[in-house]
């Protein structure tokens, strides 16, 4: 009985060559990234630990940890932190799911398919700010025509200031954060369901399995992955918005839509404390990294379930 032994090949090194040289084309694109939010990044994180009360032109002291001691007995920040959370989650879930059910519409054979998918990125491809005009427009509780149309049809509510009142606000101004995080959802979804092969949709059919079993087995695992990753992209878009908010309603009425990045800049460009709004931005910012750390895990464990 012979023995046969074999040999490792020798790398010839051109892959770490290559490796070395594709880094000259990644180096033009990776300074900008750096220079827009590595180093602004690291600027807010040096000032917080700070003193700075006007801004970047004066001189400014190391005060430690005192602005996030102030920060942990401030009443009125963690009030807004909360509004920020049940904001970010709501939108995020309404616009998951309309956008959802957007998806399944658009994936279906309508007329004017093309049209409907065009207009279903309208909201989306907006700046925040005209977005926030626009409906400020519609929802004027005397010239608007949202409330034109409510009064015409005798629909209760008509001539409600809407943004202006205390019942209204929040939920108006969420249901326009949903409306605009919708497309990029849509878009999304509908990709994952149109990658799904024909011949599975067929098979499953052949077997005997209605709509439902179709949705429930075929196309909710195959948008999961991609669900999970909207969910969590949303969330931080969402809890540190800022344009449409200050638009729509400035935080009022009343502090009823007073999100944590609207106390910031208050804090920073209405009072001067800039590094007492620093210290802001950090909590928040690792406020969603733990949120998201805990969504992922939990989505994790989930599929490891399943």
């Amino acid at each position: 009985m012979s023995t046969v032994t074999t040999k490792k090949a020798k790398s010839s090194g051109k892959g770490k060559m290559y490796n070395r040289g594709a880094w000259k084309y990644a180096i033009p694109a990776f300074i900008p990234l750096v220079l827009l939010s590595v180093v602004p990044l690291s600027q807010a994180i040096w000032t917080s630990f700070t003193d700075n009360v006007a801004g970047f032109e004066v001189k400014v002291s190391f005060i430690g940890l005192d602005n996030f001691q102030r920060l942990l007995g401030d009443k009125l920040f963690w009030a807004s932190f909360k509004i920020g959370i049940i904001w970010a989650v709501s939108v995020t879930l309404l616009a998951l799911v309309l956008g959802f059910g957007l998806a399944l519409l658009l994936n279906q054979k309508l007329r004017f398919l093309g049209i409907m998918r065009v207009l279903s990125l309208v909201p989306w491809a907006m700046p925040p700010v005209i977005v926030a005009i626009m409906w400020n427009l519609l929802l004027r509780p005397t010239s608007g025509p949202i409330d034109g149309i409510l009064e015409f049809f005798h629909v209760p509510g008509a001539k409600t200031d809407w943004l202006g009142d205390f019942n209204t606000a929040f939920p108006t101004v969420i249901l326009i954060g949903a409306w605009v995080a919708m497309p990029i959802i849509t878009v999304s979804i509908l990709a994952a369901i149109q990658g799904i092969p024909m011949d599975m949709i067929e098979a499953a059919t052949i077997d005997g399995a209605n709509a439902w079993q179709r949705f429930r087995f075929i196309t909710v695992p195959a948008v999961r992955a991609i669900t999970t990753a909207l969910v969590a992209l949303n969330i931080i878009w969402n809890f540190s918005s800022f344009g449409l908010v200050f638009v729509l309603t400035a935080g009022g009425p009343g502090g009823k839509t007073f999100v944590p990045a609207l106390f910031a800049y208050n804090e920073a460009f209405k009072y001067g404390n800039f590094g007492y709004a620093a210290a802001m931005g950090v909590v928040m910012a690792l406020a969603i990294v733990l949120m998201l750390g805990v969504y992922l895990k939990a989505s994790k464990r989930e599929d490891t379930q399943r």
